[in-house]
């Protein structure tokens, strides 16, 4: 991680100095601002390996500068809340956050979530590298799972519903393989936060709920069943 770029957001001098320092300890390259404006320039400028956004930041909002961000890029982004409340964190979610923490938080476990989601994204563009675009056109084989309209290439990390592509983040991608690997097998959340978010602990399953949303709006919305007490199933 010595290598890994973060950029941080954050309008409290405190907070943003403290937890710099402790990034800074465990080896990562550390940019921090404090309003929204300053940090579209700085992400534009750098392409940083990771966001952390503070959800209430002057100039340009946490969330608006996520939905700015991922409309240009897939690069892992983390939302910073000062309160657990349920519209911060969906509005962050929804804007394409792949994971939120709420203050006051443990460095240690921020920590964990930074690498955590930088994993996601490294073997998804690994793996998309290895067999996805740019290479030739291959064969049909096992490593193209079809579900109706959908097809996802487990290998060269590709999804096309009617033969178009479908744009998914890492995470987004992820999800749907844990899908397509149990194709009307019921899901829990809290196995979906463990396989896909790699959570050792008990984390907050609306992070699940949120990135099923933004799957179904992608893959068809009724391609993904809720299954009322028990989790989510991928209908074959």
């Amino acid at each position: 991680m010595a290598d890994t770029h973060v950029l941080f957001v954050e309008d409290d001098d405190v907070i943003r100095e403290a937890l710099q320092l402790t990034l800074e300890r465990d080896g990562f390259r550390v940019t921090a601002v404090a309003d929204g404006l300053a940090g579209l320039e700085s992400f534009r400028a750098d392409r940083p390996d990771v966001a952390l956004l503070d959800v209430m930041v002057p100039g340009l909002d946490g969330v608006s500068l996520c939905r700015r961000i991922r409309d240009e890029s897939t690069v892992p982004v983390i939302m910073l809340s000062a309160r657990a409340d349920s519209i911060d964190v969906v509005l962050g979610l929804e804007a394409g956050a792949d994971d939120y923490v709420t203050k006051p938080f443990d460095g240690a476990v921020l920590v964990a979530r930074i690498r955590a989601v930088l994993r996601r994204f490294t073997h998804s563009r690994a793996a998309g590298e290895h067999g996805g675009p740019g290479t030739a056109a291959a064969e049909p084989s096992d490593a193209v799972l079809s579900f109706g309209d959908l097809e996802v290439d487990t290998e060269g990390m590709e999804v096309r519903r009617d033969g178009e592509p479908v744009p998914l983040t890492p995470t987004e991608m992820r999800l749907l393989l844990e899908f397509s690997a149990a194709p009307g097998a019921v899901l829990s959340r809290d196995r979906l936060l463990e396989r896909v978010w790699d959570y050792g602990w008990g984390g907050d399953t609306r992070v699940v709920d949120v990135h099923v949303q933004r799957l179904r709006a992608k893959i068809g919305q009724n391609r993904i069943e809720t299954v009322r007490g028990f989790g989510y199933k991928l209908k074959g």
